[in-house]
């Protein structure tokens, strides 16, 4: 299915689509995502999609910034939390993490769309860059279509995102911010 950003029944669809594990390509404020409900079944399902590797974990988009502090204990510099909502990726070390050397990186996009998404379905989503491993990302809706039309349940349109820059990507080791690629947000 192929539905426009502006559609009013847009997030409704989008979440339902979520919801029942299916897989969508989403607009972002950065470049088109591949975006799944966060478990192990459409983890496998967009890595065979993506041809990507076991070991490489996706983004988790959140709806709120102060959402991460429901799967991470880790200190975050008020000054990094204040560029959220926006395009930075922050990894921090999992709550549940016994020996607290497990990671996630999250993220809270600027898009109020995406984020009411997200509050609708009531969980962080996957979200990876659309493009095949290895592969430059895909910009427009019709090389989407073209590329990946057959492979997911749901694409929605929002126009060219020619020229986009990825987010930002940090970790927080030991209180220290480390920048591992520098994107949209400056650091």
């Amino acid at each position: 299915m192929i539905i426009s950003k502006n559609d009013e029944n847009s997030v409704q669809i989008t979440a339902n689509v979520l919801k029942n594990n299916g897989i969508a390509i989403l607009p972002t404020d950065t470049v088109y995502g591949f975006s799944a409900s966060v478990n192990l079944s459409t983890d496998k399902k967009i890595r065979k999609i993506k041809g990507r590797e076991e070991n490489k974990p996706f983004i988790q988009l959140i709806a709120e910034p102060k959402d991460i502090f429901d799967y991470t204990d880790d200190f975050i510099p008020p000054e990094i939390l204040a560029k959220w909502p926006g395009a930075l990726t922050i990894i921090v070390h999992n709550k549940e993490s016994c020996d607290n050397s497990k990671t996630t990186a999250f993220r809270c996009p600027k898009d109020s769309w995406l984020r009411t998404i997200i509050k609708s379905c009531g969980f962080p989503i996957f979200s990876t860059s659309v493009n095949k491993s290895g592969s430059s990302i895909l910009e427009t809706p019709q090389s989407i279509i073209e590329t990946f039309g057959n492979c997911v349940d749901l694409i929605v349109d929002d126009g060219e995102k020619k020229g986009a820059l990825p987010s930002t990507l940090i970790k927080l080791e030991n209180g220290k911010v480390q920048v591992i690629r520098q994107g949209e947000v400056v650091i």
